[in-house]
C-alpha cells in the first residue's frame, strides 16, 4: 500500500496556531510569582487600611514614580480619604522621598501605623531598615499585596515591549515581502533605517535642536523617508535596466548608506531633539499608541493594494514568471523599481520610528535588522523563489520571530544561542517553503 505524499504547508492558519502556541509556551516557561497589582490589589490594601489599621497612628501609602505602584499608591490613597479616614499620608516618589517623610514622622513624635506599598517600591532597602534607623516606630505593619502566579511573558510592559520590537521590523517587512515575491532581495534595509533617522535627526538639530517645532520634526521625517525612497529607485533601476544581481546591488547599497550615516554624524548619535520627536512613537491617538494605529493602516493599505489593485497582481505574475508576465504586457521594469522604491520607502519609515522611539538617531542602529526582516517574511510564508507571499502572513512571521526573541530573553539565553536559533528557524522556513512546493518532504529528499 502507498501513502499519498503530504503536501506540507502551514498555511496562515497554521501560523497563526504556532503563534499560539509560541505564546502559550513561553507563558508556561517564565510562570512566576508577581507582585499583586490592578483593582484587585487597590481594593485589598484599601481594606487593610480600613479595617486593621488604627486611627490613632499614620498610615503611609508608597508608590514608585512612573510605575503601576504609583497608580495604586494614589487610588488607595484616594480611597482611604473618602472614607473620612486623616490619619493617612501618601508617598510617590523614590527611596530617599520615603525617608524624609518618616523623618518628618519622627520629628512630629508621631506614631507609626503602618506602611501600605507594593510593586517597586515594596523592595527599597530604606523600608528593611525602619527598625535599626527609627526606634522610636513600634507595632507598625508593612502590608503588600498578596503575590499571585503569573506568567513574565504576559506582563503588560512586556507584551508592550514586543509590540514596541515589532513595529519597525514589520512595516520594514511590507517593502521586503513585494521584494521577494518578484524573486528578489533587499539587504539595504538595515541601513537604509539607520541613514532614516540620522537625516531626519539632522534636520531637526539644524532647524532648532532642542527647541525645534514641531513642522521641523515632520519636515525632518519626512526628508529621512523620502531619501530612503528614493535610494530604493535607484536599486530598482539598477536591477531592472542593467540587469544586475539584486543581492549584489543591495550589497553595495547597504554598505554605501551606513558609510554615509557616519559621515554625516562623525560616528556621534546625535540627541539635541525636542519633546515632540518622540510622539510618532510613543504618542497615543484616541488612547491607542500612534504604532499600533500605524502598523494597522500601513498593512491594511498593503494588504488591499496587493490583492485588489492592477500593481498588485503584476508584482505576483514577475515573481511567477517574469519573461511570461512581459509577453502579456506587464511592464516589468516598472514593476521592480516599484518594489525597491516601496522597500526603501517603509525603511525610511521604520528609521524614523526607530529615532523616535530612543529619542536619538546613531549610524550603527538597526544593526542586522535587515536579517529579522528577511526572516519574518519567510517565515510568514513567502517563498524566495517568488510568485507567492501574503502580507497577512508577513505580519504573523514578524510576530512569531519577536515572541521568539522576547522569550529567549525572558529565559536568559545568551546572545549568540539566539543568533543560533534565528539562523536555524529561517534554514527551517526555507525548507519547510521548498518541501511545500515540491509536494511534499518526501518528494524534497529525493531531488524532485
Amino acid at each position: 500500500m502507498r501513502l499519498k505524499t503530504l503536501n506540507f504547508g502551514l498555511g496562515e492558519y497554521g501560523m497563526v496556531l504556532a503563534l499560539i502556541g509560541l505564546c502559550v509556551l513561553f507563558s508556561v516557561l517564565t510562570l512566576n510569582r508577581q507582585p499583586g497589582e490592578g483593582i484587585a490589589a487597590e481594593m485589598e490594601l484599601t481594606k487593610v487600611v480600613l479595617d486593621q489599621f488604627p486611627t490613632e497612628g499614620v498610615v503611609l501609602v508608597v508608590g514608585a514614580e512612573n510605575t503601576s505602584s504609583a497608580t495604586m499608591a494614589e487610588n488607595v490613597y484616594a480611597s482611604v480619604v473618602s472614607a473620612n479616614r486623616e490619619n493617612v499620608r501618601m508617598v510617590v516618589g523614590g527611596p530617599r522621598d520615603l525617608r524624609d517623610a518618616l523623618d518628618g514622622l519622627f520629628a512630629e513624635s508621631g506614631r507609626l501605623a503602618g506602611i501600605v506599598t507594593g510593586g517597586d517600591a515594596s523592595k527599597w532597602l530604606v523600608l528593611e531598615q525602619i527598625d535599626q534607623n527609627y526606634p522610636a516606630f513600634e507595632s507598625f505593619e508593612i502590608v503588600v499585596p498578596r503575590e499571585k502566579l503569573w506568567p513574565d511573558f504576559l506582563k503588560a510592559s512586556n507584551l508592550l515591549a514586543i509590540v514596541e520590537r515589532i513595529v519597525v521590523i514589520a512595516i520594514i517587512a511590507i517593502g521586503m515581502t513585494m521584494v521577494i515575491i518578484t524573486a528578489g532581495i533587499d539587504l539595504s534595509v538595515g541601513s537604509l533605517i539607520a541613514l532614516s533617522a540620522v537625516i531626519g535627526a539632522t534636520v531637526v538639530k539644524h532647524m532648532g535642536g532642542p527647541e525645534a517645532a514641531g513642522w521641523v520634526v515632520v519636515l525632518g521625517f519626512f526628508a529621512g523617508t523620502i531619501s530612503c525612497g528614493l535610494i530604493g529607485m535607484f536599486a530598482g533601476g539598477l536591477v531592472s535596466r542593467f540587469k544586475v544581481a539584486a543581492f549584489i546591488v543591495t550589497l553595495g547599497i547597504m554598505m554605501m548608506a551606513r558609510g554615509l550615516a557616519f559621515m554625516t554624524t562623525g560616528g556621534f548619535s546625535i540627541d539635541q531633539v525636542p519633546d515632540s520627536f518622540v510622539w510618532l512613537a510613543q504618542g497615543r491617538l484616541w488612547g491607542i499608541p500612534n504604532t499600533v494605529i500605524l502598523l494597522a493602516l500601513v498593512y491594511s493599505t498593503a494588504h488591499v493594494f496587493m490583492s485588489h489593485t492592477r500593481y498588485g497582481r503584476y508584482i505576483y505574475a514577475v515573481g511567477g514568471n517574469a519573461e511570461a508576465a512581459r509577453l502579456t504586457g506587464v511592464p516589468v521594469g516598472t514593476v521592480i523599481v516599484l518594489v525597491y522604491t516601496v522597500s526603501g520607502l517603509a525603511a525610511g519609515l521604520g528609521g524614523c520610528l526607530q529615532a523616535s522611539l530612543v529619542r536619538a538617531a546613531a549610524p550603527n542602529m538597526a544593526n542586522m535588522y535587515e536579517l529579522y526582516v528577511i526572516a519574518a517574511v519567510v517565515v510568514g510564508g513567502t517563498s524566495l523563489s517568488g510568485g507567492s507571499g501574503r502580507m497577512f502572513g508577513t505580519l504573523i512571521g514578524a510576530f512569531i520571530i519577536a515572541v521568539i526573541q522576547n522569550g529567549m530573553n525572558l529565559l536568559g539565553i545568551k546572545s549568540y544561542a539566539q543568533m543560533f536559533t534565528l539562523g536555524a528557524i529561517i534554514v527551517l522556513a526555507v525548507l519547510l517553503d521548498k518541501a511545500r512546493q515540491n509536494g511534499g518532504f518526501r518528494r524534497l529528499l529525493r531531488g524532485k
